[in-house]
Parts: C-alpha cells; sequence; structure tokens
C-alpha cells in the first residue's frame, strides 16, 4: 500500500470545450511510481468537468467491478480525488467535500486541439494511517 505523505501527478487533456479527452495519474511513493489504471480515465473520457465533479466513489466502485479489490479501489479513491481537486483548482472554484489547497498546477499549455494542464497532487488530508513501507512488514513486539 503506498505511503499517505507522497504527492501525485496528474496530467489532463481536455478538448476546448474542456470535456475530458484522458487523464493520467501517477502517485510516486517509496521511490517508485503507482499509476492509475485506465479504467476511470475511460470511463471519464467526453465527460464535462461538471459532471466529472458530481462522480461518486462508492458508484464507481460498483461500475468499474472493484467490489472485492481493495487495493483497486484504493487507488481508485486516490485518482478520484486528485481528479477532482485538480478540477477544482483549474476552475478556480470551492466545491463540497474537495481540498482546494492540495492542487498546484505546474502547467497549463492551449494547443490547437487541446488544452493540457500538468499538475502536483498534495495527499489528501483524510486517509487512513498506513505504515510506510519499510515498517509494514516488519514482525510487531
Amino acid at each position: 500500500m503506498p505511503c499517505s505523505d507522497s504527492s501525485s501527478g496528474l496530467n489532463i487533456r481536455l478538448d476546448h470545450e474542456e470535456r475530458l479527452v484522458k487523464f493520467e495519474f501517477a502517485k510516486i511513493t517509496c521511490s517508485s511510481e503507482i499509476g492509475g489504471g485506465k479504467t476511470l480515465s475511460a470511463f471519464c473520457v467526453g465527460k464535462s468537468l461538471e459532471e466529472l465533479l458530481e462522480l461518486d466513489f462508492r458508484m464507481l466502485v460498483s461500475v468499474l467491478g472493484l467490489n472485492t479489490d481493495e487495493e483497486a479501489q484504493f487507488i481508485l479513491y486516490m485518482e478520484l480525488d486528485a481528479l477532482k481537486s485538480a478540477i477544482v483548482q483549474y476552475l478556480g472554484i470551492e466545491h463540497e467535500g474537495v481540498d482546494v489547497e492540495r492542487c498546484k498546477i505546474s502547467s497549463i499549455e492551449h494547443g490547437a486541439e487541446f488544452i493540457d494542464i500538468a499538475l502536483v497532487i498534495l495527499p489528501p488530508k483524510e486517509l487512513p494511517k498506513i505504515l510506510p513501507c519499510s515498517l509494514s512488514d516488519r514482525p510487531k513486539n
């Protein structure tokens, strides 16, 4: 399970009507990268930013068939949380349940066909306590 004290990266591509074309999420932890699956990104293609903000985690777990995979649910939670934080920051709005202080936009590029947004996402405040990888395998005394 990833450490909770590291940041995530998010790259979002929008069309000029600000509908999602794709996004890529990666959480950096313990000197390795944990990428999100393509499932959420594929599910979100074509949705407006407002529609993405209204996505519900529990609904997505069910729709994406992740009911029995706790690790996939954790990554989904991180992806969805990062995506919503990024959208709120990009739009410059507040949205219930989204921490606007976590997202730091590093670049926005307006191309001929797309808008590319690169962000760094700080870890969410609401994560459960997770032992660092270096301690989780140690025997308990």
